[in-house]
């Protein structure tokens, strides 16, 4: 089977003569906007490799929520991660549809782990094509000593403090922030990769509204090693926008029920959790709805 290294040759020479993405994510760099010359060839990869029938539904959501965008709301969209071609993937299936698309695809502003910047120089050239935010993502918190990583531990202080102000700085003027609650591709392998990460709750808590967005449908499967090595395939994918959600009410009830399930079985509950449990358990019903409906176009 192909993979992003042997189908795309001659994309990746081309972007990576192109390319301007830093190799190296510091606090002076989180915030890294779209690269026009490189946006057309992700978007050659894509259309490359959905089949006829591919498209999304629920753009009449993504418009609404773009329209409380251009109010000065803060909004998110939440979407499945399956590959690094989900991005892609949604902006341009999103342009595709007409009406507001482009608009919409042009406002989106992803949160992206350095691991995009900093472990290939194909994949952080290919990445450059959208508008992004670099964080020091939790899962690579996770195995630090504080001890002996203690240099590493502030350097990934140093660049979430910045990525944060930059999204502050941008939340309130006419921007989607994409999140992926799940922090990383879902493995098959790993079930705890479709966990989601307890931090989303503070992004929840800080925006206004917000929209799921499911995914069905696989052209780039998740190698184990080299994001590089990933390998292609052509499908079908249809991405479903769910409706337009307060987050102080999604945040709300999801600690509301996990109070209650403390409450009668005496278990302390993390609240931060709940709320990111929640999510990946409304994207899974939407998922598996999205299958259902996928089935159609096959």
């Amino acid at each position: 089977m192909d993979t992003l290294t042997t189908a795309f040759r001659d994309i990746n020479r081309r972007v990576m003569q192109l390319s301007k993405s830093p190799a190296v994510v510091t606090e002076e760099n989180v915030y890294q906007e779209s690269d026009e010359n490189i946006l057309p060839y992700l978007e050659k990869m894509v259309e490359t490799l959905i089949l006829p029938g591919s498209g999304i539904d629920g753009v009449d959501n993504l418009e609404e929520l773009y329209t409380k965008a251009e109010s000065g709301k803060s909004c998110l969209l939440l979407l499945e991660h399956y590959s690094n071609l989900d991005l892609s993937l949604f902006c341009y299936l999103v342009k595709k549809a007409g009406g507001r698309g482009e608009e919409i695809s042009r406002s989106v502003t992803a949160i992206a782990g350095m691991k995009l910047n900093e472990d290939n120089p194909v994949v952080s050239a290919l990445a450059s094509a959208y508008t992004r935010i670099v964080i020091y993502p939790s899962r690579s918190l996770q195995g630090l000593d504080s001890v002996k990583d203690r240099e590493e531990i502030i350097k990934s202080n140093a660049i979430n403090r910045a990525a944060m102000k930059a999204l502050m700085s941008i939340k309130n003027r006419g921007k989607l922030i994409l999140l992926f609650p799940s922090g990383t591709r879902y493995r098959p392998w790993d079930p705890s990769s479709k966990q989601g990460v307890r931090e989303i709750d503070s992004y929840i808590k800080s925006f206004d509204y917000m929209c799921m967005v499911a995914i069905n449908g696989v052209i780039l499967h998740v190698h184990q090693g080299d994001m590089m090595e990933d390998s292609v395939s052509k499908d079908v994918v249809r991405l479903s926008a769910g409706p337009v959600l307060s987050c102080n009410e999604f945040r709300d009830e999801a600690r509301a029920r996990a109070e209650a399930t403390e409450q009668k079985t005496g278990v302390s509950i993390d609240k931060k959790q709940a709320v990111a449990d929640s999510i990946m358990a409304e994207l899974e019903k939407m998922h598996i709805k999205g299958e259902e409906n996928r089935k159609q176009y096959l």
